[in-house]
This record gives C-alpha cells, structure tokens and sequence, in this order.
C-alpha cells in the first residue's frame, strides 16, 4: 500500500483472484478493494493490515505506510487491488530481446505499467 513513491492509488496483495496463470497466459487482474472488505470500510474505521501470518504472505513494503493502513473519513485505503511481479532473483538476460504481448487495463485509480528495471542500480 506504499505508493511506489507517487502515492498511486492501489495496493499489491499474494492472492490468487488478482495474479494467476490461466492457460498458459499470467493474468494480472486489478479488482475494487471494496469488494473484498466492504466500501464503507475503504472510507471509514478499517484497518487493513497485510504482515501477513506466512513467509508467502509477508509484506515486502512497509515505508510509507505501506503495510498497515487504517481509513477514518479523511484517509481511505486504497480503492484498488492488484497483484505485483518481480523477477529480480530469478531472471538474468545479458543479450538478446524480450518480447511482451500485454492487454492493458484502463479505469479510473489504475496506472498500469510493464517495466524492464535492471538488477543492480548501477546499470540503470
């Protein structure tokens, strides 16, 4: 729930109704927090808590709020849930081309993006 440093409007969470493989193609599908905790909790007295109780589940993100956010009228929790991959440990690629077929979400909240960031700072 961080932001990613322009305080976007959705969360990222490990569930499989916003990031799953479905014949053979990954699927990354944004969905209405308020489906999954109600609208007037999005607006008002909830705390959303992601810690998590598992290794699979624990928060990665926690400036900026990112990992325990709590609505009282005046501060909502994000109205967005999606789902976040990163291949930073597991994908290497010195030379060659990556091709990326991706059928792109639009709506209000969602800003949605494919990025290619290098492992290590100093190459990017």
């Amino acid at each position: 729930m961080a932001g990613g440093g322009n305080w976007e409007f959705q969360l990222y969470d490990n569930n499989r109704s916003t990031t799953f493989v479905k014949d053979g193609k990954l699927n990354i599908k944004p969905v209405l927090t308020s489906n999954k905790i109600g609208e007037a909790n999005v607006r008002n007295g909830y705390t959303l808590n992601m810690w998590g109780g598992s290794p699979a589940d624990y928060c990665t993100e926690n400036a900026f709020y990112g990992c325990e956010r709590s609505s009282n009228g005046n501060n909502y929790i994000n109205p967005i849930m999606s789902g976040r991959i990163s291949t930073v440990d597991s994908f290497k690629m010195k030379y060659g081309r990556l091709e990326v077929r991706a059928k792109l979400p639009k709506g209000n909240w969602l800003w949605p993006a494919i990025w290619m960031m290098p492992r290590y700072n100093e190459y990017g």
